[in-house]
């Protein structure tokens, strides 16, 4: 793994922008193939990473790599109008899916990548397509199980609010609210960093085996 700092930000940039990246049209993508057009009219159905682009979600990512050795952040969400979709519950867990998706068949195609570049690659560009490889597979599976958590405004939580049947948009906001002030707490204290060792490591180390 890359010693300095400013090395491992260059590495992990372009895979932490394509992983976003692809979540998010994931999740456009797929609300407009359910009758939703909010994200696309939004320009939001584009592989351009500027127009999913965080300020805080890109600075935490800047800052998490210096800290922890792994960059964490997160894109805009896209804008979604369930009100639109042709099967409420069923099309807005579709949608929800649809990003976590996106990572899983990422961290894949790092892991096969890797096994390929560990087969046929030596020297020195061997060694530095397998550090981009092993970051691809971290990062989107960071990614992936972070989302699944059922917190507000996280993926999971549209998927926990439709299994128990929960459809009142004000508790669905007043439960938002809480959800940012918990995820605020959950990412400055020690508890991301259980999180990510308890869970997040043994999935990576799974998609390495």
């Amino acid at each position: 793994m890359p010693e300095s700092p400013i090395t491992r930000l260059i590495v992990t940039l372009p895979v932490f922008l394509l992983a976003i990246t692809l979540h998010e049209v994931a999740h456009a993508w797929v609300a407009y193939k359910c009758g939703d057009d909010t994200a696309k009219l939004a320009g939001r159905l584009t592989l351009s990473p500027i127009a999913h682009l965080d300020p805080v979600g890109s600075l935490l990512f800047i800052i998490s790599n210096f800290m922890m050795g792994i960059g964490f952040g997160w894109a805009k969400p896209v804008p979604v109008n369930p009100l639109r979709f042709r099967h409420w519950r069923r099309d807005d867990i579709l949608v929800s899916l649809a990003g976590v998706a996106a990572n899983l068949l990422q961290a894949i195609a790092w892991a096969i990548l890797l096994r390929l570049t560990e087969a046929y690659l030596t020297g020195t560009f061997g060694r530095s397509v397998a550090t981009l490889c092993l970051f691809g597979v971290a990062i989107n599976v960071l990614l992936m199980m972070f989302n699944l958590l059922p917190i507000p405004p996280l993926d999971g939580s549209h998927i926990a609010f439709n299994l128990l049947g929960v459809r009142d948009p004000i508790a669905i906001a007043r439960w938002s609210r809480i959800g940012m002030l918990a995820l605020f707490l959950f990412v400055s204290t020690g508890l991301f960093g259980s999180f990510f060792g308890a869970v997040v490591e043994p999935v990576i180390r799974l998609f390495l085996r």
